[in-house]
């Protein structure tokens, strides 16, 4: 029965908030008015996304950005204009990644407030559901399983009231609250039901700054971003010592125009920046977040895109992922002598006794209305790890009786009579439910013991009808799919079997699972079916598996999936689910739609896949520019390009097809060391493309002589380096498509048509001069490409990523 604070005296609890007084029938409308006019409200902003200034300035604030900001001014002073268009492609890929972040943040936000939680508080003696940031101190805020504490207070009703506060403690052993016990924000229900008031709100909430963290997406802890970090760090440490001995070089060693050995040097530093390839990232990710939105799927973290495509285990909680939420009593079963009409009394009653009723309850209440006759006089809450619930009567006629609904394996001894029909049943797929007359306290470990088979509660399940086709997307992937229930082991694989995962036929009882990380890591591995698994021993599982190299996906709905969801890599929740399991997972489907995930698997494999190829692209420009610059020092030559021609170079062979091959649709799977294998290609590409253009520059530099011969040389050098670099393009772009063909030679086009318009040849400074030289570069050019294909052959052989 439910317990309440026994005085309406303020209650000033251990949640250590103001005083706030016990009202049964909550706050008035005129009380709730005069709190927020004095900001008594939880108004913690729960955010989804960035906001809009820390995009902006994440978008614009950054080290590249502003080392090329600084160079565009020196440019703007000393050289033409076209001399400064770097700095133009920079503020138009900035404006790009902005509007694209801006974007997805509309996305989320929009999903978020369709998903957002709306807990119930009592006003003016009314049930009220309210947004979070309306919760007013003093609040009377009624909680059932599933739900999560939103704000400081103290408990002033408990009907078996029991919180999980585990991701405040660390401890998993859910806590009993009576009247007067704190409960903090940040823990949820697990059991019971009751309300508590509402002592501490907004950002004086214990876990205030802890929920909005964990409901907005994060750039970080990306195995793609880290990556890409560490490769910049790299580059950044190269490129200091390059720039400042290339400046040297040209600017004091060079006996030149002050001005041209100035725009020579900025045509040197820029291109070893791969400014566009964390904008790109960026890019990649956010347009993913939009597409998974249109699919009612909220990302609440970025790198769970990411993350799931990289998922090798992903582990199914049967009911509410392969099976619809709502049940139907296929059948009742009296057993040892009881009367049917009398069982379906005590099922009615069973039924009305608790407030907040789960799938299975609310399939007996469906089939069996409440007995106004009887009388409740205690009630037992549904609890995951006891896997039953209870109920006390006065029965109207002067008799008393007590009664267990739960799972039979747990209420009756092996080789009970009852069992055997219950395993016959459960092989269909059916769910049995035991109801079974006790005597002694409900809430006695002992009381079990005495029970009394008297009827089989026999439940049919809807499966869902994309729950199939997604398990055959997983096998194909070669992703292992687990089924990880509370239910009975053969009933759940029965289901697993119907929807044709292999191994189903052969369900473990996770109760005797062994209790050894590694040993349990070994059956989980061997097994794909796993019954009456408690909460604590999800966790556990995926913990196992994560020892094991694995890389673990859980799904699931219901308060009990919560630990495992918090502890895998990525947690997917049904957007039906409990509070609780939104709260944690980064991944919530609002649409209740297992089949949503294949597509969240995919956008990860186009993110990385993309993201790989393009890095490669970004990274060949840095080293050649590197190397280029290196060799132009010892040589003590005047760097052969002019800020223009790698401008021109970088938005052909990089720029333009990068975007496009970002966003492009890409099947592959998921590979890890991410830096191992952009580097092992981009390294050989850019020595070669470096050798190649230099080799050409100096061979030009000796048949070329005379007023003009700069220029002529410069050409020769930009011809040998665009048609390498477009050859690097060409690689990268395979396997190729119509459209990739068309991407690559729209490029090299566009670059013949600067050279044979003669607005554009005078605006570049591109004139190819003869037909030797430009023949010969073009030979060079052809030779580098020989070499790209055979040194990429032989890093694929010999450097595993």
């Amino acid at each position: 029965m439910t317990q309440r604070a026994g005085t309406e005296d303020a209650i000033v609890g251990a949640a250590g908030g103001a005083d706030v007084p016990y009202r049964p029938d909550g706050l008035t409308a005129a009380e709730v008015a005069a709190r927020i006019g004095r900001g008594e409200v939880n108004d913690v902003p729960v955010r989804s996304s960035r906001s809009v200034l820390d995009i902006v300035r994440g978008n614009v604030l950054t080290r590249f950005n502003a080392i090329i900001g600084l160079l565009w001014a020196v440019m703007l002073v000393v050289a033409p204009i076209q001399d400064s268009l770097f700095g133009f492609v920079i503020v138009a890929n900035t404006g790009i990644g902005i509007v694209q972040e801006l974007r997805a943040k509309r996305t989320l936000d929009s999903l978020a407030v369709i998903g957002e939680a709306k807990p119930t508080v009592r006003r003016d003696g009314e049930p009220v559901e309210v947004s979070v940031s309306e919760i007013v101190l003093g609040d009377l805020v009624e909680l059932g399983p599933g739900d999560k504490v939103v704000v400081d207070g103290v408990v002033a009703e408990s009907d078996s009231l029991e919180v999980d506060e585990s991701l405040l403690t660390g401890e998993a052993d859910p806590v009993p609250k009576k009247p007067g016990d704190p409960v903090m924000s940040g823990s949820f229900v697990v059991a019971g039901g009751g309300a508590f008031t509402a002592t501490k709100v907004g950002r004086e909430a214990y876990a205030a700054q802890l929920a909005e963290e964990a409901s907005r997406f994060t750039l970080v802890h990306s195995e793609l971003r880290s990556g890409i970090s560490t490769i910049l760090k790299y580059v950044t440490w190269m490129m200091v010592p390059t720039a400042t001995a290339l400046i040297v070089s040209q600017l004091v060693v060079k006996d030149t125009d002050l001005k041209g050995s100035i725009a020579r040097t900025v045509g040197g530093i820029v291109p070893m920046i791969p400014e566009g390839l964390v904008l790109l990232t960026s890019v990649a990710f956010a347009i993913g977040v939009i597409r998974l939105g249109r699919r009612q799927c909220l990302v609440q973290e970025l790198p769970a895109i990411e993350g799931l495509a990289r998922v090798d285990v992903v582990c199914l909680d049967k009911t509410g992922t392969l099976t619809e939420g709502g049940m139907d009593v296929a059948e009742l079963r009296p057993l040892d002598g009881f009367d049917e009409a009398y069982v379906r009394k005590v099922l009615g009653a069973v039924g009305d006794s608790d407030p907040r009723p789960n799938a299975s309850l609310q399939a007996v209440i469906d089939a069996y209305p409440d007995n106004d006759d009887w009388r409740c006089t205690e009630a037992l809450p549904f609890s995951s790890a006891r896997k039953y619930s209870g109920a006390a009567f006065s029965e109207g006629d002067g008799q008393s009786s007590s009664w267990l609904l739960g799972a039979p394996d747990v209420l009756l001894p092996d080789g009970d009579p009852a069992l055997a029909e219950t395993d016959s049943l459960n092989r269909r797929g059916m769910r049995v439910l035991l109801l079974a007359r006790v005597t002694g306290e409900l809430d006695d470990p002992k009381t079990p013991g005495t029970a009394r088979a008297a009827a089989l509660v026999v439940l049919e399940q809807r499966l869902r009808p994309d729950a199939s086709d997604t398990l055959a997307y997983f096998a194909d992937q070669d992703v292992a799919a687990k089924v990880i229930s509370g239910d009975n082991a053969v009933s759940v694989g029965a289901v697993a079997a119907k929807l044709d995962l292999p191994g189903a036929d052969r369900p473990v009882d996770a109760r005797h699972l062994p209790e050894r990380p590694e040993e349990m890591a070994r059956a989980l591995e061997e097994g794909v079916v796993f019954g009456r698994v408690t909460p604590q021993q999800k966790r556990d599982m995926v913990g196992a598996l994560q020892s094991r190299g694995h890389t673990v996906a859980m799904t699931g709905d219901g308060v009990n999936d919560v630990l495992a969801l918090k502890d895998a890599d990525i947690g997917v929740s049904m957007g039906s689910g409990s509070e609780a399991t939104r709260a944690v997972a980064q991944i919530v489907l609002l649409d209740n739609s297992f089949a949503t995930l294949p597509h969240v698997v995919a956008e990860g494999r186009r993110v990385i896949g993309n993201i790989t190829r393009v890095a490669t692209l970004f990274l060949t420009k840095t080293a050649y520019s590197v190397l280029l610059a290196v060799l132009v020092v010892v040589a003590r030559v005047e760097y052969p390009f002019l800020p223009r021609h790698l401008t021109l170079l970088s938005t052909l062979t990089i720029g333009v097809p990068a975007f496009f091959l970002a966003l492009a649709p890409n099947k592959e799977r998921a590979q890890p060391h991410f830096v191992r294998r952009v580097m092992r290609y981009a390294l050989p590409a850019g020595l070669i493309a470096a050798a190649a253009t230099f080799t050409s520059y100096l061979l030009a530099g000796h048949h070329y002589s005379g007023p003009g011969a700069l220029e002529a040389e410069t050409s020769a050098a930009t011809l040998t380096l665009f048609l390498v670099s477009l050859w690097v393009l060409a690689i990268i772009a395979r396997p190729y498509t119509w459209w990739r063909v068309v991407l690559v030679a729209a490029m090299g086009g566009a670059f013949l048509l600067v050279l044979v318009v003669p607005w554009l040849q005078e605006f570049f400074a591109l004139r190819l001069v003869g037909t030797t030289m430009p023949w010969a570069a073009a030979g060079i050019a052809l030779a580098g490409a020989a070499l790209l294909e055979v040194a990429w052959r032989w890093v694929e052989r010999r450097i595993p990523a």
